[in-house]
């Protein structure tokens, strides 16, 4: 029962008691006896709009360096959501799903204005590929892209690259901020959507 989670509940008060559309990360979800990495979306009075569990497992194995799977955990989701807010037409992937373009095209295909992805790559991969994937994506897919990184914390353990962005549809960036704790502000011209498809069809 999701509504029954401290998270979920925080979630949709802040979403209420500040008037906004929140899309809210990501957390672990229990569905019978399989465990899900989901994202929930608020809405502006506090209702869930809908929810998105992660595609794209991340399992890998690289000789000497690191192993991990997390299918050994968590089970993958089963579909796109495409949600209409008030903010625009979102479409949702949770941070390894950034890497595969035919999500987003997918998703592009059915009139997604603005990708979500929260997410959490580490210090390795995050300065090569965080922006460049949410550049490509957004260009790809003449969409904006915006993600949600959590701050690094060198003392807890896993340590993720941060840099929370906005980009725009013509792979710009609207806004950016580095490892720290913060707040990245964007306007969203959702007009820019459609004038880029109509420029360049894709």
């Amino acid at each position: 029962n999701a509504s029954a989670c401290p998270s979920y509940e925080f979630m949709s008060s802040a979403a209420r008691e500040h008037g906004i559309v929140l899309v809210g990360g990501s957390i672990p979800t229990r569905k019978g006896d399989k465990l899900y990495n989901t994202c929930f979306v608020f809405g502006r009075t506090g209702d869930l709009l809908g929810s998105y569990s992660k595609l794209h497992l991340f399992d890998i194995d690289i000789p000497g360096k690191i192993t991990f799977r997390e299918s050994d955990t968590l089970t993958a989701g089963e579909g796109l959501t495409v949600l209409d807010t008030d903010v625009g037409r979102i479409g949702l992937g949770i941070c390894y799903d950034m890497r595969f373009p035919e999500l987003a095209a997918l998703y592009s295909a059915r009139g997604v204005q603005i990708m979500v992805y929260p997410g959490a790559f580490n210090t390795t991969t995050g300065p090569l590929h965080w922006e460049l994937l949410q550049r490509a994506r957004a260009v790809d897919n003449q969409m904006f892209v915006l993600t949600c990184s959590p701050a690094q914390d060198k003392e807890g353990g896993y340590v993720a690259w941060g840099h929370s962005t906005a980009v725009g549809p013509f792979a710009e960036v609207l806004g950016t901020i580095d490892e720290t704790e913060g707040i990245v502000y964007a306007e969203l011209d959702l007009a820019q959507v459609e004038t880029r498809r109509a420029n360049m069809p894709l």
